[in-house]
């Protein structure tokens, strides 16, 4: 690397992860056990049925393509900024800016959604075992305990979540084996076919694949980590390979298992009729294994969501850092706390945005799962989506310029097709976002304006930060020519 390294104070702490705890650390956000027990469900639901387990196939071999660009510019940019990084050293700083803000409203919108399922799933589960209170209390309990790791130190984190997702894995295990080797509800684990186009094309393309994209979400983060990173120009590529394989072979071959366990023709009447549709996971544990399973898994459903929330919580945590380091949000946000070396003033304000909104959604009588979850999330679905094609584009810009060697498949090609896919998946689903608000059972009036509002924080998050790097453009020429430097 050619750029110049930094050192001294307000820095990340160095040296803190390897390539098992960024792995972690990424496959946490996308939580393997809150995938399956809260937002498959939904997708079963509002999405396309039996079609999902295809639709995690093609969403996988995208990611894929997606990561080999991703990985071919991470081996020449190190920044804590991850997608806004790559976009100002591939497009300019004017694109930086924009894509740092859409991370901090998609960040923050999917972090917010996580808050009303815990609050909701915790309030479930521990209610079952005669500890009864209102969702909000749980989901403040968890905001509080988010926040006072992610004010230490990473590395602690890091270990929290590895243990957490290395149980997720194997209660997830327990059940979807237990359906395989009992033959499914048909008699036959292989039932199923999974490469059915029929069932893919039923239903809602759009939540189907908001849904399975969330749980892929995370997969960019090796990158953020990577300045904390032992060895990032090895560690990152791998993690990045390894969380896309990971997420997507496991949810490939659960959501397959639990149709499975109900059969194809039983889902969508057994989802319809649940009170509510995250009890179905815990329908097939009590079908095919013991209550003791059952109670394991509702609690390490909780703490499956408390591991999202935790990553989510670190990923806004550094974009704020590196937003106040490259001179976008106020200084302060650009400072590391003395003693812990962490990104404690976003911190902060992550914890106080998360307490505003849970009161919002509590003092105005709304579902947790089915109004909080399911609306605001994919927000931040949406927003990965059109970051995700910004950096494509990115990968293509910077190695065009830079003069840097590479595979023109990973360089250009794959870029190239990941970016036209992602332009036609984000005004796909931004023009028919309005199919996971206006559902039958949804409060709001028919001509709300809520369907066009809320996926338009996206694009409005990318103007404010146009015109904020412009600011930085005629204040300070010199800081805005270095944005996205790497820090090494």
């Amino acid at each position: 690397m050619t750029d110049t390294s930094t050192s001294g104070a307000n820095q990340l702490r160095k040296n803190s992860l390897g390539l098992i705890a960024v792995t972690f650390m990424v496959i946490s956000a996308a939580a393997p056990l809150t995938g399956v027990a809260g937002a498959m469900p939904l997708a079963f639901l509002l999405g396309n049925g039996s079609g999902i387990p295809l639709t995690f196939i093609l969403l996988t071999l995208i990611m894929l393509a997606f990561a080999a660009g991703y990985v071919a510019m991470s081996r020449h940019v190190v920044n804590a900024g991850a997608f806004y990084a790559y976009a100002a050293r591939g497009l300019g700083g004017h694109a930086g800016g924009a894509v740092a803000m859409m991370a901090l409203v998609a960040y923050n919108t999917m972090q917010f959604g996580l808050i009303g399922l815990f609050g909701g799933i915790a309030s479930f589960v521990f209610g079952g075992l005669g500890l009864t209170l209102d969702w909000w209390i749980w989901s403040l309990i968890a905001i509080a305990l988010v926040g006072i790791l992610g004010y230490r130190q990473v590395d602690l984190s890091a270990k929290v979540l590895v243990v957490l997702v290395a149980l997720e894995y194997i209660i997830v295990f327990a059940v979807t084996l237990s359906i395989l080797f009992q033959g499914g509800a048909e008699g036959s684990g292989l039932s199923v076919n999974i490469f059915d186009l029929t069932a893919f094309n039923s239903g809602s393309l759009t939540a189907a694949l908001l849904f399975c994209l969330g749980s892929f979400i995370g997969i960019e983060a090796t990158t953020i980590y990577g300045e904390e990173a032992r060895d990032p120009e090895k560690t990152i590529p791998r993690a990045t390979y390894l969380a896309v394989l990971m997420i997507g072979v496991f949810f490939v071959f659960t959501t397959w298992l639990m149709i499975a366990g109900i059969g194809s023709a039983n889902l969508i009447p057994t989802l319809a009729g649940l009170a509510d549709p995250a009890d179905f996971f815990f329908v097939l544990a009590d079908m095919y294994t013991n209550p003791t399973i059952v109670m394991i898994v509702g609690i390490l459903l909780v703490s499956s969501l408390f591991a999202a929330l935790s990553a989510f919580h670190n990923y806004i945590a550094r974009y704020s850092y590196v937003a106040g380091r490259e001179g976008l949000l106020p200084e302060v946000f650009g400072r590391t706390h003395d003693s812990h070396q962490s990104p404690h003033v976003g911190s902060v304000v992550q914890t106080i945005g998360a307490v505003i909104v849970t009161a919002i959604f509590a003092g105005l009588g709304l579902d947790p799962i089915l109004n909080m979850f399911t609306w605001i999330s994919q927000i931040g679905t949406l927003g990965v989506i059109g970051m995700m094609c910004i950096t494509s584009i990115s990968v293509i810009m910077f190695f065009r310029k830079s003069g840097k060697e590479g595979s023109a498949i990973s360089t250009l090609i794959l870029p190239a097709i990941v970016a036209v896919i992602m332009v036609g998946l984000f005004v796909y689903i931004f023009a028919n976002f309005g199919d996971l608000i206006q559902t039958p059972n949804s409060p709001l009036a028919p001509d709300s304006a809520l369907p066009w509002m809320l996926p338009s924080l996206i694009p409005l998050g990318a103007v404010i930060g146009i015109f904020l790097a412009a600011r930085l453009k005629s204040s300070d020429p010199a800081r805005f020519a270095k944005m996205g430097q790497n820090r090494i």
